[in-house]
């Protein structure tokens, strides 16, 4: 395994683990990855989902537009994202900007336009403990229920990050190896059952 694709490994399997659920479970599933997608940005405030023609959809062109558009067909959104530094990654972030702004109208009396609310379920994997990042997990789970629909969210935190600690350049002496390698391969294996149950339940629901 590189060193440098394990964090976002874990995170692809969950998704995969999710995603076989909610296909067993009866749900057709169409995947999208961020990291290989054309050239895309974050939201850069337009204004052009504002307008009457345009309400509740994002008018950029790019590489996130077929994402966006999928979203907006679907029935049901598993998203995930590794969290490196106290956030989820720039990937992520983009996405998550566009898809909420699209939905935000501004009007007091009615807040979101979108009138195709879909469950969610976020993933976010990490190298903390599964509750470190509560509150920001929190924080997305109220904004993706109030602007795409009743969101679930999902952690699977202090992941191993390297195949082999004893490899590294130098020594990453904050890590337990051993206790990180037990984790991966008693608790990661029960996250990935987890993961599958929660699909299947987004996909009946």
């Amino acid at each position: 395994m590189s060193t440098r694709k394990q964090p976002y490994i874990h995170t692809d399997t969950l998704i995969t683990e999710a995603s076989k659920g909610a296909a067993d479970a009866g749900a057709t599933v169409e995947r999208f990855d961020l990291f290989k997608l054309e050239r895309y940005t974050g939201c850069i405030s337009c204004f052009g989902c504002k307008k009457e023609r345009f309400k509740g959809r994002c008018i950029c062109r790019d590489g996130l537009t077929p994402v966006l558009d999928a979203i907006r067909e679907s029935d049901g959104l598993i998203i995930g994202s590794p969290n490196y530094l106290n956030e989820m990654t720039a990937s992520f972030r983009a996405l998550y900007e566009r898809l909420v702004f699209q939905n935000l109208t501004y009007n007091a009396e009615m807040p979101c336009c979108n009138d195709h609310p879909i469950p969610v379920l976020l993933i976010m994997t990490s190298n903390a403990p599964d509750t470190h990042f509560s509150h920001l997990m929190e924080g997305y789970r109220q904004t993706l229920g109030r602007f795409v629909g009743p969101a679930e969210t999902f952690v699977s935190g202090n992941t191993l990050q390297v195949a082999d600690y004893s490899k590294l350049d130098w020594e990453w002496s904050i890590f337990d190896p051993q206790s990180k390698m037990h984790r991966h391969e008693e608790v990661f294996p029960q996250k990935c059952r987890a993961a599958y149950e929660r699909g299947a339940a987004l996909a009946r629901s």
